[in-house]
């Protein structure tokens, strides 16, 4: 028998990865040869997103530990119709309950212009001028895959990056003249505390990974626009959750925002 062609191995992991999420199916086993490296992971996160009709709203930012070369972090995409805002109430959030599902605490940057296409390095300063807002909020991790995070990093790019839901929370005022590396960030289950850091552990913090972002994604030749949400990493770290979970995002005791977990 003849080895599967990767262009072909590529197209039927994207179609698979995009139908079980369509139907709220799961996949047992990884539905194809797991890419070898970054570039085969990123072109099956491509080839998905041309399937998918829903609009982009944002991206996700994941931390890869231990990096894979000089890649300390990865990204996905977040649909619109993944993304809410929260009201003062505890939103119902969908997961696959036979995959993979966690909640995460994490800082939102909101774009405020379209960044240069051809642009391809970013000091700090020029990636913090490039956003506009701040907000908590809690990322929902989830796949039709149950292993997605047990075969490491490639595996968690090809399905979206393991995303599925985004809650933005309240803004945070007078940003620009606060530490946010250093703001304690704690995630509750239950009434029970799952987690506690401050983004000062997380790299170069949460401007760090909107400066990851726009590098990577002038490098795929995908645009950004303004008002994309950047999730940029678990502060606290990748939280399992199960459905009737009640979850809670405190940053710094005095903001917070929360989401109860329902099956898809």
């Amino acid at each position: 028998m003849q080895p599967e062609d990767n262009t072909d191995n590529i197209a039927r992991i994207a179609r698979s990865f995009v139908d079980a999420r369509r139907d709220g199916t799961t996949l047992a086993d990884y539905p194809g040869d797991m890419p070898g490296g970054l570039a085969d992971a990123y072109a099956v996160q491509d080839a998905a997103i041309k399937l998918s009709p829903d609009a982009i709203s944002g991206w996700k930012v994941g931390r890869i530990n231990p990096p894979l070369g000089e890649i300390d972090r990865l990204a996905g995409p977040i649909f619109a119709d993944h993304v809410f805002v929260a009201d003062g109430g505890a939103l119902a959030m969908p997961v696959f309950a036979d995959g993979f599902a966690a909640a995460e605490a994490e800082f939102l940057l909101r774009i405020a212009a379209t960044p240069d296409p051809d642009k391809t390095s970013y000091s700090m300063a020029e990636a913090v001028a490039l956003i506009d807002a701040v907000h908590i909020g809690i990322e929902i991790a989830s796949s039709p895959f149950p292993g997605i995070n047990d075969h490491g990093p490639t595996v968690t790019i090809s399905d979206f990056g393991n995303n599925n839901g985004l809650i933005v929370g309240p803004a945070i005022a007078e940003w620009r003249d606060t530490d946010l590396n250093h703001w304690p960030v704690e995630l509750w289950i239950d009434g029970d505390r799952a987690g506690a850091a401050t983004a000062a552990a997380m790299l170069d913090g949460p401007f760090g990974a909107a400066r990851f972002l726009f590098e990577l994604m002038a490098q795929r030749g995908i645009a950004l626009a303004a008002g994309q949400w950047i999730s940029t990493g678990a502060v606290t770290g990748v939280h399992p959750v199960s459905p009737g979970n009640r979850v809670e995002a405190r940053f710094d005791g005095r903001l917070s925002v929360e989401c109860t977990i329902k099956a898809r």
